[in-house]
């Protein structure tokens, strides 16, 4: 399945039977999907339609649709009042009337100029309505072709992201057991020569043999070796960074997921950080948790 962004334009114009009719779409990132309407006033009953039409094919996304209708110049024999909404029309006024009586009745400029009232007799509610159904069928489609062409941008921005993050991985994890035998060599070296002269030290008694101290200082230069060990780390970002690929693989609606995968890899990059006894250690997690951000800014704008 094709990755979608949230961020997509499209616009079309139909030459209708009775005029010009233009339905254009663009959307940006929004956790939910947020419809907005712009419609002239001639077409807003049909704004359930494209309402319906939208949601059918959308998930996420703050989207603006605008509609307009252009009609063509009509001849005086096209040209009808709308009885209902002149009859409506006198209906509220004379209800406005019987409770202000200083109030003036609207002229027959008025009337004429008041939105919806002069129709064309050659353009049916009906037909209108089908060449906005088609309308907004052609718009979506071209819509959703440009989300997905960004989102197979993103796709790959993201790759090159996950691939840089796996050699990270790959280049200091044989670096771990190394490290922490080191460590703990030079560390049990220093506190056996402290020890040392320490015990030379006049007054000094000790409960414990020398022997005793010093696997007792073995054995907490291994503990403290264990908490700075990164390699279940490393692990655990090897496997988050193949499970966001497989998600990428897959498609579909993958920006929840991601979402989520991000905060997890950057867990992971944190403790990495907390624990690196060495610089090559630090600053390894600094280029971690900056490919992460680049990512994270990428994953919201993904449906």
């Amino acid at each position: 399945m094709a990755i979608s962004s949230m961020t997509g334009y499209a616009v079309v114009t139909r030459e209708t039977s009775g005029g010009t009719l233009t339905i254009e779409v663009k959307s940006v990132n929004s956790r939910f999907l947020d419809l907005q309407f712009r419609i002239n006033d001639d077409l807003r009953a049909f704004e359930p339609m494209l309402r319906e039409a939208i949601m059918g094919r959308l998930t996420r996304g703050k989207v603006e649709c605008r509609v307009s209708f252009g009609r063509k110049a009509a001849t005086g024999a096209s040209q009808r009042i709308n009885t209902g909404l002149l009859k409506s029309l006198a209906l509220l006024q004379a209800e406005v009337r019987s409770h202000v009586s200083s109030a003036t009745p609207m002229s027959v400029g008025e009337l004429l100029r008041w939105p919806g009232m002069i129709e064309d007799a050659e353009l049916g509610q009906d037909t209108l309505q089908t060449d906005a159904a088609a309308a907004i069928g052609e718009t979506l489609a071209a819509f959703i072709e440009s989300r997905e062409r960004e989102g197979a941008a993103l796709a790959a921005t993201l790759i090159t992201r996950i691939d840089a993050m796996d050699g990270i991985v790959r280049r200091i994890a044989p670096l771990i057991p190394q490290v922490i035998a080191q460590f703990q060599q030079r560390s049990v070296e220093r506190l056996e020569e402290a020890l040392g002269l320490a015990l030379q030290q006049p007054g000094v008694s000790a409960n414990l043999s020398r022997d005793e101290v010093i696997e007792r200082i073995r054995q907490e230069v291994t503990l403290y070796g264990i908490r700075i060990d990164v390699a279940e780390e490393l692990s655990r970002l090897a496997t988050h960074l193949d499970e966001t690929r497989h998600i990428l693989k897959k498609g579909g609606q993958v920006g929840k997921r991601l979402d989520f995968m991000m905060q997890e890899l950057n867990r992971e990059a944190n403790t990495v950080g907390s624990k690196a006894a060495l610089k090559e250690l630090a600053d390894a997690a600094m280029e971690l948790k900056l490919l992460i951000d680049q990512m994270r800014e990428q994953v919201q704008n993904l449906e």
